[in-house]
């Protein structure tokens, strides 16, 4: 029988214990980066949960392969039943993974992004290449935000929030690209299409 929590969230739980040689210490830092990328919870130091979901458990196997390959050892624990307490700590926790990682992203959409696209204003950068780059930028966050999606299996509720960061950065670097094209003369109706940078003659 699943457990279900006082919110009426129905679930089971993989619980990995694993042990990695201390040297070298790259190798535990690999580990842990493939389990938080995961999304998993640690309960203590080599220890943590994912929920049983399919994409939990291929990637807990992945990383349990890598875990041998590194000279480690683990035990995986399948848990059907916890407390209601218990289960709406564990909850907890995990929406409050999720919530540090788009506090994150809202942090980086409201600072970062929006300070380069002031920054370049101010000096007046109005080229394709800085357009580009800005675009890129935004991409990346836009990927950011989509791995943090995939994880927030208990909806840490800053979706909605986060998708208004990324709307508004969308709005200013809009702004921003039409400049180009009205600088540059072109049709600022394309703002968002910018074409590839000219090539010189020396490239």
């Amino acid at each position: 029988m699943n457990s279900t929590s006082t919110t009426g969230v129905d679930v089971r739980w993989t619980l990995l214990v694993y042990r990695v040689p201390s040297e070298p210490s790259n190798n535990r830092v690999s580990v842990w980066r493939d389990l938080k990328r995961l999304g998993a919870l640690y309960l203590q130091q080599c220890v943590c949960v994912v929920p049983a979901f399919p994409q939990c458990e291929q990637g807990i196997e992945a990383v349990c392969t890598k875990i041998e390959s590194l000279g480690g050892t683990y035990n995986l624990f399948g848990v059907t039943e916890v407390s209601p307490e218990e289960l709406d700590r564990l909850l907890a926790g995990f929406r409050a993974l999720s919530t540090k990682e788009y506090a994150e992203i809202i942090e980086e959409c409201q600072t970062k992004f929006v300070k380069e696209i002031e920054f370049e204003r101010f000096r007046e950068n109005y080229t394709y290449e800085e357009a580009e780059e800005i675009r890129e930028d935004l991409e990346k966050i836009r990927r950011w935000c989509q791995r943090v999606e995939e994880r927030d299996w208990f909806d840490a509720g800053l979706r909605s929030q986060v998708a208004e960061e990324l709307s508004r950065c969308e709005h200013l670097l809009e702004e921003f690209e039409q400049e180009v094209y009205r600088r540059a003369g072109d049709d600022p109706s394309m703002a968002g299409q910018l074409p590839p940078p000219p090539v010189s003659a020396g490239d």
